[in-house]
C-alpha cells in the first residue's frame, strides 16, 4: 500500500531528563532530611514537569520488594512493572505475563517529561506553537510512524476491513455509510448508504459483512453478491467466522448463527444461542471456541461443535468491551480499566493468570507483530488514546493520540495498521523496519 507520507503529523517532540547523578546525591546526603528524601520518587517527575536542577528526590520508580504483600499494593497503584502473577492451577508455573524489563507504570522509560498531547494541537489551532510545554505530536513512538490520515466520515468509525483480493479498504461508520478507499492514492473513490448506523464490520476471504439494526448485509467484493440476513433484534454490535458459520452479536444480547450454503449461494440459519442479559458487543474465536462479551459484565464460552455455554466468566466488573484469542491465551478488556489474561487449567476451565490496570476504561484490543516479528497489544482507551505494550511483560511501546475515542483498529498487510477514531477520521500507520531514536 503506497499512501504519501505526511510529515506534520509524524513531528515527536518527546524531552528527555536524567535524574541527579550519584555525586549531586550524596552532596545533598550530608543534610539531615537527605536520607528519607532519596528514598521518595518525585511527585513532579512522575507528574512529568520536575524542572529542578538538583532534586533531592528519585527521578525513577523504587526498587520493587520481593514480597506478594507489597507487590499486591503496587499493582493496584498500576505500577505493575516486574511483578510475576501466578495462576493457583497451573502446577506452581510462573505466569510471564506482565513481567516487565523496566520499572514504572506500563515499563515506561524513565525521563520522559510530558506524554500528553496538547488539545489545540490536535484541534488544529494551538496558539502557543513551538513553545507549547505539551507535545505537538499524534503519536509517541520510535517503532512506527503515521502515513496519512483518511478524512470523509462524519460519525465514529465503527469498523475496517481489508478483504482478501482487493486492493480496497473499506471502512464503516455510524454516519450509515460505508467508504471505500484506494489503498495506491489514499483517496475515497466510494461511499455506499446503508440505511442505518453501522456497529460494526468484518471481513473474510472476498466477502465483507456489516451489522446494522435488525439486520446483518454480506458482501462478496469479487463476484458483487449482495445478502441481506435478518433475525438480529437491535443494533448488531459484533461480528466474526468460526466453524464455517457466520456469528452476530445483537442488542438484546442473543447471538445468531448463519452457516453458508454453497448450493443456494446465501447464509441460511443456523442457531441462536442465548444467555446474555444485555447486548454483546465482542465476539472471537479460538480453539474451536466461541467467545462473547457483554454489557451485562460477563464473557461466555460456546463450544463451536455443538453450540452450548461451556463456561461463564464474571471476573470483570464493568461492560467486556473486546477479547482477542492469542496462542493459547484469551485476553478481554472492560470499561472497568482492566485488561485480563485468561489461561485454560488442566480442567479445561478459563482462569486469570495477569491483570494489568490502565486508568481509563479500554474499549478495543488488537495484536498484531512489528516489524522484527515481536507481538505487540494495542489497547484503546475512552481518554483518546491507544497505548502499545510488548507482550508478555506489557512494557509499554508507544501512544497514539486522537480527537476521540478510537473505536476501531484493524491489521493490515506489509506492517500496517489502522485506527478510527470518533470524529470518523482513519489514519494509516506503519511499523518502522529501521528504528531511530527519538531526539
Amino acid at each position: 500500500m503506497d499512501i504519501e507520507t505526511a510529515d506534520r503529523f509524524g513531528n515527536k517532540r518527546i524531552y528527555q531528563r536524567l535524574g541527579p547523578s550519584q555525586s549531586s546525591s550524596s552532596s545533598s546526603s550530608s543534610s539531615s532530611s537527605a536520607p528519607e528524601k532519596l528514598n521518595k520518587v518525585c511527585y513532579h517527575w512522575r507528574a512529568g514537569r520536575c524542572n529542578r536542577p538538583r532534586c533531592p528526590f528519585l527521578h525513577s520508580e523504587l526498587p520493587e520488594s520481593s514480597d506478594f504483600a507489597g507487590a499486591s499494593k503496587r499493582a493496584n497503584n498500576h505500577h505493575q512493572g516486574g511483578l510475576v502473577w501466578r495462576n493457583p492451577n497451573t502446577a506452581g508455573h510462573a505466569s510471564k505475563w506482565g513481567k516487565g524489563r523496566g520499572g514504572g507504570a506500563a515499563g515506561r522509560a524513565p525521563g520522559k517529561v510530558s506524554d500528553k498531547a496538547c488539545k489545540h494541537f490536535l484541534a488544529g489551532n494551538c496558539p502557543y506553537g513551538d513553545g507549547c510545554r505539551f507535545l505537538h505530536s499524534w503519536f509517541i513512538s520510535e517503532s512506527f510512524s503515521l502515513l496519512t490520515p483518511l478524512k470523509g466520515h462524519q460519525k465514529v468509525v465503527s469498523g475496517i476491513a481489508l478483504p482478501s483480493g482487493s486492493d480496497k479498504l473499506y471502512s464503516g461508520s455510524k454516519d450509515e455509510s460505508i467508504r471505500v478507499w484506494d489503498c495506491q492514492t489514499g483517496q475515497c473513490v466510494g461511499a455506499i448508504n446503508m440505511g442505518g448506523e453501522v456497529g460494526c464490520m468484518i471481513s473474510e476471504g472476498p466477502w465483507i459483512f456489516i451489522g446494522i439494526p435488525n439486520s446483518v448485509k454480506a458482501w462478496n467484493t469479487q463476484t458483487g453478491t449482495d445478502l441481506s440476513l435478518s433475525g438480529p433484534t437491535g443494533q448488531v454490535y459484533a461480528l466474526v467466522v468460526g466453524n464455517e458459520m457466520l456469528f452476530a452479536g445483537t442488542q438484546d444480547g442473543s447471538i445468531l448463527a448463519w452457516k453458508f450454503s454453497a448450493v443456494g449461494n446465501c447464509f441460511e440459519p443456523a442457531a441462536s444461542l442465548p444467555g446474555h442479559r444485555l447486548a454483546v458487543v465482542t465476539l472471537v474465536v479460538g480453539a474451536m471456541r466461541l467467545y462473547s462479551g457483554s454489557m451485562d459484565n460477563t464473557i461466555r464460552v460456546w463450544d463451536l461443535t455443538s453450540l452450548q455455554c461451556i463456561q461463564t466468566l464474571s471476573d470483570h466488573t464493568s461492560v467486556v468491551m473486546s477479547l482477542l484469542c492469542w496462542d493459547q491465551f484469551l485476553l478481554s478488556s472492560s470499561l472497568d480499566k482492566t485488561v485480563k489474561v485468561w489461561v485454560a487449567t488442566e480442567t479445561g476451565n478459563l482462569e486469570v493468570t495477569y491483570t494489568h490496570n490502565e486508568e481509563h476504561g479500554v474499549l478495543t484490543l488488537c495484536g498484531m507483530h512489528d516489524a522484527q516479528g515481536k507481538p505487540v497489544l494495542l489497547c484503546s482507551s475512552n481518554d483518546n488514546t491507544v497505548r502499545l505494550y510488548d507482550l508478555p511483560s506489557f512494557n509499554e511501546r508507544g501512544k497514539i493520540f486522537s480527537k476521540e475515542e478510537v473505536r476501531a483498529i484493524q491489521i493490515g498487510p506489509g506492517g500496517l495498521f489502522f485506527t478510527g477514531d470518533g470524529t470518523g477520521e482513519l489514519k494509516v500507520w506503519k511499523w518502522l523496519t529501521n528504528e531511530t531514536p527519538t531526539s
